[in-house]
């Protein structure tokens, strides 16, 4: 096209050679079997999250609080499966984020809003939305956390604040008793709790993970150790609430001792850093030792240099 003020000007279109490097970079490859397992298992713990919330709706609260037990098992599997199997991936850790949101912070806000927070009309409803709204932030700061270069290497056992799978097991904690027998607790108790929860899903309290504890099991504890696996799922099944109930009482009761013991790892972490320095200076008798000012008697200190 001749130039000019108003003038355009047309791109040839080349076909695309497919046998050039650039072309195969740009086709789709095939994508390994290994890679698609732990996103599987996060959509089935997607659906049943959905399904829990959809069972709320229509009144069924105990077959809803058993889908969100089932999505917390689910969410414990898929990150084991892709490491065991080698399918990590990018795509597969967003998944898992969004599917902890639905599962863990939207499900079981709603879950007790049709269970007992509606009585409180907007009060109940803004309680229900702190409670789902903390759990997406808990998500949103642990993956922008997980690069954190300045992490002490004991970091790695705590996570910072109460995870959102046990965050909305916690939360569920009325409805098991409720399911025992209970009493049901005042509309202004469950939105108080719910809030707590909520309150140390987004705090920075330290919460022991374990998750850089290496246990081996030997040889002969092996079969013992299936055997109580098998008995623990038998009395889980047989007797949910009880356990549901005893373990969040517990699991609530351990978090002091979780501060406790990451302030015992900070300080000894301090004391190791400064032992160093002082050893080096200690090590050194060059270094002429200088009594501090006022320390020394007035009448024996040098004169002030200007």
């Amino acid at each position: 096209m001749a130039e000019g003020p108003g003038a355009c000007y047309i791109k040839e279109m080349v076909p695309l050679d497919y046998k050039s490097p650039e072309g195969r970079r740009r086709r789709f490859r095939p994508i390994p079997v290994r890679m698609l397992v732990p996103n599987v298992i996060t959509l089935l713990a997607i659906c049943a999250g959905l399904t829990a919330i959809r069972l709320s709706t229509e009144g069924k609260v105990e077959w809803a609080v058993a889908a969100i037990v089932f999505a917390a098992v689910l969410d414990g599997i898929d990150g084991r499966v892709a490491r065991m199997i080698k399918g990590q991936s990018k795509f597969g850790a967003e998944l898992d984020s969004l599917a902890d949101f639905v599962n863990f912070g939207v499900a079981p806000g709603l879950i007790l809003y049709f269970w007992q927070l509606h009585e409180l009309n907007n009060g109940g409803w803004i309680a229900a939305m702190v409670f789902a709204i903390s759990g997406g932030l808990r998500l949103a700061r642990f993956n922008a956390s997980i690069d954190d270069p300045n992490k002490p290497p004991y970091a790695g056992n705590y996570f910072t604040g109460v995870p959102a799978p046990m965050g909305a097991i916690l939360a569920l904690l009325p409805l098991y008793l409720a399911f025992l027998g209970t009493p049901k607790p005042p509309a202004t108790l469950t939105a108080g709790y719910t809030l707590l929860i909520a309150f140390l899903m987004v705090s920075r309290l330290p919460v022991f993970s374990g998750k850089q504890v290496r246990l081996r099991v030997p040889p002969e504890m092996v079969l013992p150790v299936f055997v109580s696996v098998i008995f623990f799922i038998a009395i889980l099944i047989g007797y949910p609430w009880h356990i549901l109930s005893i373990g969040s009482v517990l699991y609530l009761a351990s978090l002091p001792l979780g501060w406790k013991s990451y302030k015992d790892h900070e300080r000894a972490a301090a004391a190791a850093q400064a032992a160093p320095a002082t050893d080096a200076a200690a090590a050194d008798p060059a270094q002429p030792f200088t009594a501090p000012v006022a320390d020394v008697p007035e009448d024996e200190r040098p004169e002030r240099l200007h």
